[in-house]
């Protein structure tokens, strides 16, 4: 009996010690890969650092930095190896750019010789038929559908008067005198507009609000390091995003009822349509509300603090805006050719996205093997152009740290090296509709409100650009009348 025992005891100990053996063997091979991967002799390779194992570099290039700077990492190693340079990020071997030359033949080579590589991670929060994971055929089709949406049309027939008509909702909420959170001010206003565009839920009510609560929990998680255990950001943002489909589903079930109701919104319009599923309907509906707030609320904050520095500018603009409403009665609502007239206003638009840079980076993969410049990127690796390197380089931009609208009324041909929206195939489809945003807002605001800093504050990257303590703005009314 014992020396069964014993025979057992040895088997399992036996058995346990391959068992690690194996897990150990594994590893090592994994590692070595790995380090093989990163460190073997390529010839055309740029100069670079691949940092630690298996995490690379990927803590210094996120760590939070001013918005209107490179940030340390890229100074660094644009100092040391130039402006391309490969590095390990997010766990693979990567190419930066911060050359203009070759971001612009990145964007353009969509599909071509690069392709949209996001972390597996984001297709778990933002869904896998999101616009941001989805290439080829799969994007195009999802990225005409946006573009139908928010196309110049919509824009001048729907958007417009939507959108005056939120600006004024939200600035009659101002009170003379009062300090207020420029960063949640925007954040309502974008998010309740493209709720109203999207799936017709107005501002004030429950839904609204539930649906705006969920949606802020949701945009922490996309962020975040993506641990799914109870008590994490990541954990949290997959529980809004359930709540928020949950709530789109029934909005689908309620109208299916009803079916001689009508909803001049994108909702509507998809789900008449017919060709795509629930799942893909849910997760463009989700992606437009995360696309068409953050980029637009971001750059509208940036604004406003741009303008409270800037009260040259603001005269500039305030100028342009009463010539504006001087052509019209003061009943009408602005047109679309109002809009076209706000020349200098754009360039403020400009600049302020130019400085502000709301979308610093994207993720793209090598095809092929490709060569630029002299320059190798291997087939496989994944490719950074650093958009915000370019937007802030003196050789491209002069004096580029200051805040200089005008420098667009003499520096046209900067323009293709400019990629706030990103570029190609892939330009952010919103585009035109955040500057629509930006353009109506401004115009109301600088005819009723004078704003001043109530304490200073600075927008930091994390990786997205939020303000520390939210931009906290002092408003002065100019008239009693809004």
């Amino acid at each position: 009996m014992n020396v069964s025992l014993m025979a057992t005891a040895s088997t399992g100990s036996t058995a346990g010690a391959m068992l690690l053996l194996v897990v150990v063997l594994v590893l090592s091979i994994a590692a070595i890969k790995w380090f093989w991967t990163l460190h073997r002799p390529i010839k055309g390779l740029p100069p670079g650092s691949m940092g630690w194992p298996l995490i690379g570099e990927t803590m210094e290039f996120l760590e939070p930095h001013s918005a209107t700077t490179r940030g340390r990492f890229m100074e660094k190693h644009s100092k040391s190896y130039g402006n391309v340079f490969k590095s390990c990020l997010f766990g693979r071997p990567t190419i930066v750019s911060a050359d203009p030359e070759l971001n612009k033949f990145i964007l353009m080579n969509e599909n071509k010789l690069f392709q949209c590589s996001y972390p597996s991670t984001i297709s778990g929060i933002l869904g896998k038929w999101s616009m941001l994971v989805q290439v080829g055929e799969a994007h195009k089709r999802m990225r005409t559908i946006a573009l139908n949406f928010m196309s110049t049309t919509k824009l001048k027939d729907f958007f417009l008067e939507d959108i005056e008509t939120h600006v004024l909702l939200t600035l009659r909420s101002w009170e003379d005198g009062q300090v207020l959170s420029a960063q949640e001010q925007a954040k309502k206003f974008t998010f309740n507009l493209m709720a109203k565009q999207i799936v017709s839920f107005n501002p004030g009510e429950a839904r609204t609000y539930e649906l705006l609560k969920d949606y802020y929990t949701f945009m922490k998680g996309v962020v975040s390091a993506p641990l799914n255990i109870p008590g994490t950001a990541y954990h949290r943002a997959l529980k809004s995003r359930s709540k928020i489909l949950d709530t789109l589903r029934r909005v689908m079930e309620e109208r299916s009822q009803q079916p001689m109701d009508t909803y001049n919104d994108l909702l509507e319009a998809v789900t008449k349509a017919g060709t795509l599923s629930t799942e893909q309907v849910l997760d463009l509906v989700l992606n437009l509300l995360f696309a068409g707030h953050e980029t637009s609320s971001v750059a509208l904050t940036l604004a406003l603090k741009f303008l409270a520095d800037s009260p040259n500018v603001v005269q500039e603009l305030r100028a342009e805006h009463e010539s504006i409403r001087a052509a019209r009665s003061s009943t009408e609502r602005l047109s679309w050719e109002d809009y076209k007239k706000m020349s200098f206003t754009h360039c403020v638009i400009n600049e302020t996205l130019r400085l502000g840079n709301v979308v610093r980076f994207v993720h793209r993969k090598a095809l092929h093997n490709v060569s630029f410049k002299g320059i190798l990127i291997p087939k496989g690796w994944k490719v950074f152009p650093v958009f915000c390197a370019v937007h802030l380089d003196p050789m491209v931009y002069k004096d580029p740290l200051h805040f200089d609208p005008w420098r667009w009324q003499k520096e046209q041909e900067k323009n293709v090296y400019f990629t706030p929206f990103g570029g190609g195939s892939r330009l952010c489809a919103g585009a035109e509709l955040a500057k629509l945003e930006m353009a109506i807002f401004i115009h109301h605001l600088v005819l009723e409100f004078d704003w001043t800093l109530a304490e200073p504050d600075r927008a930091l990257v994390f990786p997205f650009v939020e303000f520390e303590k939210g931009l906290p703005l002092r408003i002065t009314k100019l008239h009693a009348s809004l």
